[in-house]
């Protein structure tokens, strides 16, 4: 059997595995210029353990609204740029097949097939559905902190964007619907969102590892209130396994432009 190949972690797209005929799995970060060191860490976590064709692309605001895609002003209460501009995933998918959408704040410590694996085309969406009520006011560097109901669920999202509920996600709805509408799937009816384990989205201070029980150990790491990258949250837990993906995120970058 062919070992999977990895072409250019650090400016390619596609993860090139033995398995050719399989289109790449699209997967859309949220991508915000303060983190851009995230972004890239998050990004190298998913190919440098994908085992399956990966297509790894950033949604940037800037871009977006030089495309026409995205044009809504930012509001006070968006802690990032791709606040809103997350549900444009179905249309960049060419409302086709599945994508994934995910926070860039993310570091990915299993195989993104096993996630794929888990799609179920009966949904029109899939995300780990958190019960989530932060006690802290501020997050990351400063930025308010909100509670809502299903809080966190739209920070990583499997969409079937070819479901026919998702074609309601035009440009024009999401520029125009309120955070509620969007945040808590409100176009969707409630059997029509799948769950996901929530190692799959493993909230820092909130989700925790029971000892003796390998199905709580994450899978994906969430650094929701803030990752090693801001000052404030240098020493969070698991801040270690960011800072040396990092490490050899930015020796690979380096050997690449060398």
């Amino acid at each position: 059997m062919e070992s999977a190949t990895r072409t250019d972690l650090t400016n390619g797209k596609i993860h090139h595995v033995n398995d050719k005929t399989s289109k790449p799995f699209k997967i859309f970060v949220g991508y915000d210029p303060q983190e851009d060191m995230a972004y890239e860490v998050c990004r190298y976590s998913i190919l440098k353990r994908a085992s399956i064709p990966v297509e790894v692309i950033p949604i940037k605001q800037s871009e977006l609204r030089n495309n026409g895609l995205y044009w809504r002003e930012r509001g006070k209460l968006e802690s990032t740029e791709f606040s809103f501009s997350r549900f444009l995933t179905p249309h960049l998918g060419n409302y086709d097949g599945w994508a994934m959408f995910v926070d860039c704040d993310f570091l990915y410590l299993s195989d993104i097939k096993e996630l794929r694996d888990l799609i179920d085309d009966n949904y029109a969406i899939m995300c780990v559905q958190h019960d989530y009520a932060p006690k802290e006011t501020t997050k990351m560097d400063g930025a308010v902190q909100t509670v809502y109901p299903r809080k966190n669920w739209s920070s990583m999202v499997l969409y079937n964007c070819g479901h026919p509920k998702n074609k309601v996600l035009t440009p024009d709805v999401v520029n125009s619907q309120t955070g509620a509408y969007l945040h808590r799937f409100m176009w969707l009816d409630d059997h029509e969102i799948g769950s996901i384990p929530f190692v799959w989205n493993f909230l820092v201070g909130h989700n925790k590892v029971v000892d003796d029980d390998p199905s709580t150990l994450p899978k994906a790491i969430h650094y929701t209130l803030g990752g090693p990258w801001f000052e404030n949250w240098k020493n969070c837990e698991f801040a270690d396994l960011w800072v040396n993906e990092m490490e050899e995120c930015q020796k690979e970058m380096k050997r690449k432009t060398e």
